[in-house]
This record gives structure tokens, C-alpha cells and sequence, in this order.
């Protein structure tokens, strides 16, 4: 079992935080919908105090495979692949990641501006950032949904390129992150 990247494929580490991330942002739109139709103030409050740590967590874990996919060789489109197409991937991929990144933080500092206090599953708090400010608490809730929005239909885009692909295509795009391609 491959630890780094190879031009056919993503080694094991790249693969774990992959489909980490992946159940994480799931687990996130559930929690949300999940807090949003709380049936009391209290419910609320911890499926957000739960929401944000899980936020926090993606974070952490996209900064590590940021990090990996800088050091190490990536996996190759294969030849047949139009130009077109691959800037379309690599441009998605890159977006992908900034949504990953600017949603927790828009969700840390709005929470801030709220006067609501983010702990990691209890263990820390956060420093708040910016002071209680109600606008500017409303302008990053707003633009913290229409980011979340914006994540879930890249993130369909990269699933229907992916089964595209797999079966379309007949390739080993959508294969080399789900196991050892050599």
C-alpha cells in the first residue's frame, strides 16, 4: 500500500483525509438542517456547538491535505482528457479547497460578531476574533449559507465528473481514490 502519491493513483494518507473531509461536510449539512429545525433553544445551541467543532476539525484536516498535495506527485487525467476539462478539474479542485477553508472561518467569525462562544467538542474556545457586531453577524451568516450552498454544488460537480469517468469513460479517475491503482 502506496503512502505517497504516484502519477496513477493517491496513496493512502491522500485517500483517509479525502473521504474524512467528505463525511465531515456531510455530517455538516445535517447538523445544520438538524439545528435549524431544533424544537427548543437548547437543541440549537449544541447541534451548532457540535457543528462548529466539526467545522473546526475540517479545517484542521484540510490544512494537513493541502499540505500533503503540495509535497507530493499528483495523479495524473488521463491522455485522452480534453485541455478544457482538466483546467475545468484543476480550477474546481482549488475552489473545493478555498470553500473548505473560508467556510469555517466565515462560521468562527460570525459566531464572534454573534457574542457566541466556539469551543472544539468542549476542549478548547476559540478566541473570538472580531468584537460583537450584530450587522456584520448577519452579512457572514449570509455569506457562510451562500458559501455552503456554493460547496454543495461544486462538490456535485466533482461526483458527476467523477461517475462520469468511471462509468462513461471506463477510467481510473474515480478508482485511485477509492483504492491502490498502480
Amino acid at each position: 500500500m502506496n503512502v505517497m502519491n504516484t502519477a496513477a493513483g493517491y496513496g493512502w494518507p491522500a485517500r483517509l483525509l479525502h473521504w474524512l473531509i467528505v463525511v465531515l461536510i456531510v455530517a455538516q449539512f445535517v447538523l445544520a438542517n438538524m439545528a435549524e429545525s431544533a424544537e427548543s433553544r437548547m437543541d440549537m445551541f449544541k447541534l451548532f456547538a457540535q457543528h462548529k467543532s466539526v467545522g473546526i476539525t475540517i479545517f484542521a484536516l484540510a490544512l494537513v491535505r493541502l499540505i500533503w498535495r503540495l509535497a507530493n506527485t499528483q495523479p495524473r487525467l488521463p491522455m485522452r482528457t480534453p485541455t478544457w476539462q482538466m483546467h475545468v478539474a484543476k480550477t474546481t479542485h482549488w475552489l473545493l479547497y478555498a470553500l473548505i477553508f473560508v467556510l469555517p472561518i466565515t462560521g468562527v467569525l460570525g459566531s464572534a460578531a454573534n457574542n457566541y462562544p466556539v469551543t472544539w467538542f468542549g476542549m478548547f474556545t476559540v478566541p473570538p476574533l472580531i468584537g460583537s457586531n450584530e450587522a456584520l453577524a448577519d452579512t457572514l451568516h449570509e455569506t457562510h449559507e451562500i458559501l455552503a450552498a456554493a460547496l454543495f454544488c461544486l462538490a456535485m460537480l466533482h461526483i458527476l465528473a467523477a461517475l462520469k469517468h468511471h462509468f462513461y469513460h471506463k477510467d481510473n479517475v474515480l478508482r485511485r481514490m477509492i483504492r491502490q491503482v498502480n
